[in-house]
């Protein structure tokens, strides 16, 4: 029976099932669409990314004998819509069947859905085996529960896949070291510098200029340093296990004006595309650590092995749980735009012009920068969550919808009105300075509330307080803040307002 089936830009899982056998009645499609490049404007590195790595896929298993329709974004036949792309297909090959794995993102899988109802021949879908769990996992566990609190749902995690478990027990006699992943980093340990690849990218970067299609942010052709093959991301995902596992749990939460990446894997991307999957990683992170367990604490693999076993698939089913509506919510009703420097990186405030403008150069951030730095900001001017989700989307080159909007409009803007968080993520200058070195060469004084000079941060906070603090009277997690507002003396508070509003009013001065 032919069967085409499709290979989405984000399944580029090389292990898949599929792949065990070479047929000659399967093609494999694939095609880079103006549908994919258009649905938001996305960074350059991230389409970049993208394509290159749905090339090599292809390349890798079409030299194992595996035959393949792929179609690049100037190809003629290329009709650059999916719904379009998979009619012709079928067509032109006189495919008997249809087969696609399943997608990780809602419209995608409303539209192949839909599809399929119109193909006159039989079809199918496949789960894309990558993930621990299934898609509705997550809402099967909380079921009848009042919180999704994450921390319940990653030890059930680690007791059904026995991940650092020893009798049932927690290995280290603790479930979470989050309070050891607290440290800022000053200069020392010194950071390995970030693996090297250094690809030309030129003849992607033409192609995509050739289509018109808009993007956004900053690219190096000729060294582009971004892991896109199988072979690099796993040779990426060993330098990890190797160089900077040993410090990762502890400066996890830092930033600094001088240093991009500091000790995290840059694996993201290489998992939100599938080119490997979590266990692999979570294993190899667990056999070095096993192999060098005297010189690496076990805090520091905790907190990544949280990230990936918990957050992660956390993220993933509170997605599944909660979509479509979740895409619509607003719980604290905010409608502010956007400033100009979210696009420019151009601002006085030191820490948002390092972390945005890192997001620029490199479609990167860590994910303390994304909360704490950009998404307190956001959140505490303000801003519509529908311009802050484009953002993320957007600009970061492992945003896939699944995994950026319940980051972004949960944990970081609390718009879900705490599905995700028990409370917001904002915070004054306090945190950032606690945990980097951008308050030391910036514009504004991080210790002053009032005044030209003072952090913008400071005022924001308490307006945002006193805005909100209706909508969190009843939230246990805000009574000491709200308490401390209550007692601030009444002609300091509106000056902090005053001070706020016009902050709010004016970003792109600040």
């Amino acid at each position: 029976m032919k069967t085409i089936r499709l290979i989405l830009g984000d399944q580029l899982n090389q292990n898949h099932s599929w792949f065990n056998t070479i047929d000659n009645d399967v093609v494999y499609l694939m095609a880079e669409m103006r549908q994919e490049t258009d649905y938001v404007k996305h960074h350059i590195q991230k389409v970049v990314a993208f394509f290159l790595a749905m090339r090599n896929f292809k390349k890798d298993l079409s030299h194992q004998g595996h035959h393949f329709i792929y179609l690049e974004l100037n190809d003629p036949n290329n009709l650059q819509d999916l719904e379009k792309v998979i009619s012709q297909c079928t067509i032109e090959n006189n495919a008997e069947k249809f087969e696609y794995q399943l997608p990780d993102e809602y419209r995608l899988d409303q539209q192949l859905l839909q599809i399929c109802e119109s193909l006159e021949i039989e079809s199918s879908c496949v789960d894309t085996e990558h993930f621990y769990t299934t898609r509705f996992e997550l809402k099967d566990f909380y079921k009848g529960k009042k919180q999704m609190v994450m921390e319940n749902f990653y030890r059930m995690m680690r007791k059904k896949h026995q991940i650092m478990m020893i009798n049932n027990h927690p290995e280290g006699g603790k479930w979470n070291f989050d309070q050891n992943n607290r440290k800022k980093w000053t200069g020392q340990p010194a950071i390995p510098s970030e693996k090297k690849f250094n690809q030309d990218v030129l003849e992607i970067i033409q192609e995509v200029k050739k289509a018109n299609v808009e993007t956004f942010g900053n690219i190096e052709p000729e060294s582009f340093n971004w892991p896109t093959s199988r072979t690099e991301c796993l040779s990426n995902l060993n330098y990890f296990c190797k160089e900077l596992l040993h410090h990762f749990g502890d400066y996890q939460d830092a930033m600094h004006e001088n240093e991009k990446f500091l000790f995290h894997s840059r694996l993201s991307f290489a998992m939100n595309a599938k080119i490997l999957s979590p266990k692999e990683v979570i294993d190899s992170v667990l056999n070095h650590f096993y192999e060098h367990a005297k010189e690496i604490d076990i805090s520091q693999v905790e907190g990544f092995v949280r990230q990936i076993l918990g957050w992660r698939e956390y993220m993933r089913g509170i997605y599944w749980k909660e979509m479509p509506k979740y895409k619509q919510l607003n719980a604290l009703n905010n409608t502010n735009k956007l400033p100009d420097f979210f696009w420019t990186g151009k601002t006085k405030m030191n820490c948002l012009k390092h972390a945005i403008g890192q997001s620029l150069d490199t479609a990167y951030a860590h994910h303390i920068q994304r909360l704490m730095v950009i998404g307190n900001f956001a959140l505490l001017t303000q801003i519509d969550p529908n311009e802050v989700d484009k953002w993320y989307l957007g600009v970061y080159i492992d945003a896939i919808e699944w995994v950026e909007i319940t980051n972004t409009r949960g944990m970081s803007q609390f718009a879900d009105g705490g599905i995700v968080a028990t409370k917001p993520y904002v915070s004054s200058a306090n945190y950032i300075n606690k945990m980097s070195n951008y308050c030391g060469n910036c514009h504004y004084s991080h210790t002053k509330k009032i005044g030209s000079n003072a952090c913008p941060f400071n005022a924001l906070y308490w307006n945002f307080l006193e805005t909100k603090k209706e909508h969190f009277k009843n939230n246990h997690r805000m009574t000491m803040m709200l308490s401390l507002l209550d007692r601030m003396d009444s002609g300091k508070l509106e000056e902090l307002q005053e001070r706020g509003t016009y902050i709010i009013e004016h970003m792109d001065d600040f």
